[in-house]
């Protein structure tokens, strides 16, 4: 009797990997579809990155420069910092 079941159970097992494979190549191509997406985007932000620390420290001297023209020696800004003579914003 197990000499019968066995021939029966690799024919399952067959079939069920044979009807599994559809679904296999569909998973095996959303993930290369995947991976390609993550390249491109890992060049796009290789490439942009350097642009974009360029234009922070461009944006850091400018704030630089606002703070020592508005806080004069220490950069503090208060009611009692020397004034400069320009009009108070409207």
């Amino acid at each position: 009797m197990v000499v019968h079941a066995l021939p029966r159970r690799l024919t399952k097992a067959v079939a069920g990997t044979v009807t599994s494979l559809p679904r296999i190549a569909t998973a095996l191509t959303e993930l290369r579809d995947a991976a390609k997406h993550l390249e491109r985007l890992a060049t796009f932000a290789a490439e942009e990155l350097p642009e974009i620390v360029y234009q922070l420290e461009g944006i850091r001297e400018q704030l630089t420069r606002i703070e020592d023209r508005l806080g004069g020696r220490n950069g503090e800004v208060s009611p009692a910092a020397r004034r400069t003579g320009s009009r108070p914003p409207s």
